[in-house]
Parts: C-alpha cells; structure tokens; sequence
C-alpha cells in the first residue's frame, strides 16, 4: 500500500499512474495561540498563521459538482483553527505535524503541505517571520480517488471512504463520530493464528503506521499464547499477539472501520465466534473515552483480563493506565490476569528479525 511519490518540497505530487494530483491551497489561516518555550510566551500569547495546500484527485468533484467526493476547505480551516488555538506546545514543528495529522484525516487526501508562521517569535535580531514547512503524506494510495484508470472509478473510491467515515445518521455529536480537536492515544491489539501469522501481523502494523490519521509510536515484543476456546469447539494453533500504541486524529467509529479494513485486506472471517483467524484487530483504548455502545465498547470489554493484550502493552509501555471501572496499571492488571501462565515471549524485535529462526530469551519472572 504505497504512498504517492512526492517529487520535492513545495513540487508536485503524483497519484500511483504518475499523474500530478490537483491542489487545493488555504492561506493565512490566522489564530492567536500560547505555544512556545518561554513563560511568557505561555502566559501572555500571540498571533500564528498556517498555510495548507492540499494534494488530490478533484476531477470526480468538478465533474459531478458535488462536495462530498472533495475536502471542505472550510472544514480544514476549522481543524487548523483548533490546532494554533489549542493545547499548548512548545514547539512551531509540533504545531505544523497535528495540522499535517488533520489533514490528512480528511478523505481523499493524499499528501499535504503545512507551512506554520510564527511572525512574534522572540528573536533578538530584525526579521519579517519564523516558519516551519513540512511536508507529509498518506500511505493509502490504493485506496483513494485517482489510483483507478478512468474518472468514474475515481468518483466511486472517493464515495467509498467518504461513506466509511461519515456519521450516517447518529448525531454528529455522539462521541464515537467525533474527531478530537488533537490527536490522542490509542491501544490497538493484534492477533493472528493461521496462515503466515507473523508475516501478516508486519503487513498490518505497516498498514495501521501509513492510514491517513494514525501515527504509530511503538510496537510491542511478540506474544504467543492458547487460544480462547467456547465450549465443544475444535483445537486451533496457537495466537501470536502485539499491541500498538499510538496517536490519532480520527474519530472512534474511524479507527474501528479502519480497524476492519485492514482485517478485511487479509481474509478475515467472522463466522465463529472465538474461531481461528488471519487476523484480529482490536482497539482497546482512544484515549480515556468510555463507551457503553454496541458498535464500539470503550475500553475493549474484556481487555481487563486477557494477558494477550495486557503482557505485550505493559511491555511496551510499563506505566501505561488501562481507563474505566475495570481499569488500573496495565502492569498489574497483566501480573493478575488469568490466562498469564499460557503467555510465552516469541520475538523482542519482531519486526525486522524472524522470530521463528531465533528463539528469544526469558523475560525475569514470565514464562
């Protein structure tokens, strides 16, 4: 799932046939903000202005003159808004990546050019302005408009994921249609126990790293583990189980779509509950929501007491709190967890090096 090669900052960007994408610039975008590194900066704030220009395929909207198969520059204008006048950082590049992270959220999007202006920045010397210029893109591209041949099966992949991310018809306010105003962590869960198992847990963590919205942090050691069986049902191989951390800018209902999506890519089959699969993606946790929904329980209902889940994101981040009435120190939840003593480690640095030719070394206190 390769991006669209990008030809040089500012140059532009071409979709997978090696065609210029179209742009759509918004300039100046102004909103006094306290970031900085000085107390004053923080106490006393000042102006930051934002220029983004957009990178995608615009034929299926100018042909059929609708909005919904393109980017609402004003909905952008709003997302760049949030972030100058938002939490405050010490940095104009942190400011120009959350902005980048929101664009790029947008449907469609396939690259995007942030430049971040900071003309009261406290230098000792004459200057006209301090900018930051950054250049990012999606990773996506075989899933958007402009990698298809002809513009009708452009028109139909931009429809694709702008029906996978809208609200439908809950209310726009309901915290899983939601996007925050910044991006905030998140706890998926990876299993897989058929077919190339390791080989499919890397394909999905480079696919969850490059989805348009996410940014991956970390990538646990590998687990092995007995599978959870319902009672009568047939033996199955063993799982092996990461957990990835991470920040997004998508809503709840987003990450769980994606989530599927990516199952979806390799094969996964929902005809058993508890049976074997290619793959399992789970989220976990989006930040300390808590959610009661049928669509999506927040956080995962029984990730309390799987030591598939716990182990791995404790190992991954040992001071990690899992949120809500059944939540505490992952740590500890992981330490007291039932299913603990079937845990065996099956690979440190799993993804560059294959856990079945190198047998890993105990971890003190773990089998």
């Amino acid at each position: 799932m390769a991006g669209a090669p990008v030809t040089g900052a500012g140059g532009p960007v071409l979709d997978d046939d090696g065609r210029e994408l179209d742009r759509i610039r918004l300039l100046g975008v102004r909103a006094r903000g306290h970031h900085g590194v000085l107390e004053h900066e923080r106490r006393d704030g000042q102006e930051f202005s934002a220029d983004v220009v957009l990178h995608l395929d615009t034929r299926a909207a100018g042909r059929a003159d609708d909005l919904a198969l393109t980017v609402s520059y004003a909905d952008v204008g709003e997302d760049v808004v949030a972030v100058l006048a938002g939490e405050p950082v010490d940095l104009v590049e942190t400011l120009a990546e959350r902005i980048a992270d929101a664009a790029l959220a947008r449907p469609g999007v396939r690259a995007v050019d942030v430049t971040v202006h900071k003309p009261q920045a406290p230098l000792t010397v004459p200057f006209d302005d301090v900018q930051v210029s950054v250049r990012r893109r999606a990773a996506t591209a075989g899933r958007v408009a402009g990698a298809a041949g002809d513009a009708e099966t452009a028109e139909a992949a931009v429809a694709e994921i702008a029906e996978a991310a809208a609200p439908g018809d809950a209310d726009d306010s309901a915290p899983l249609r939601r996007r925050p105003a910044r991006p905030v962590p998140l706890v998926l869960a990876l299993g897989a126990n058929l077919g190339d198992a390791v080989g499919t847990l890397r394909e999905a963590v480079t696919e969850l790293a490059h989805a348009a919205g996410v940014s991956l942090t970390t990538v646990s050691p590998l687990a092995r583990t007995a599978p959870v069986l319902a009672p009568g049902q047939a033996s199955q191989p063993d799982y092996l189980n990461a957990v990835v951390l991470g920040t997004t800018t998508l809503a709840p209902a987003e990450v769980l779509a994606l989530a599927h999506r990516v199952e979806d890519d390799h094969d996964r089959r929902r005809t058993e509950r508890w049976g074997a699969r290619t793959l399992d993606v789970d989220v976990v946790a989006y930040g300390d929501l808590v959610s009661d929904d049928p669509e999506l329980t927040l956080p995962h209902p029984r990730a309390h007491e799987r030591a598939f889940v716990l182990a791995p994101w404790a190992r991954a981040e040992p001071t990690a709190v899992l949120p809500g009435p059944h939540g505490g120190p992952v740590a500890d939840l992981a330490a007291r967890a039932r299913d603990r003593a079937t845990l065996t480690w099956a690979g440190e640095d799993w993804l560059r090096t294959d856990p079945r030719t190198a047998a890993e070394p105990a971890v003190e206190g773990e089998r």
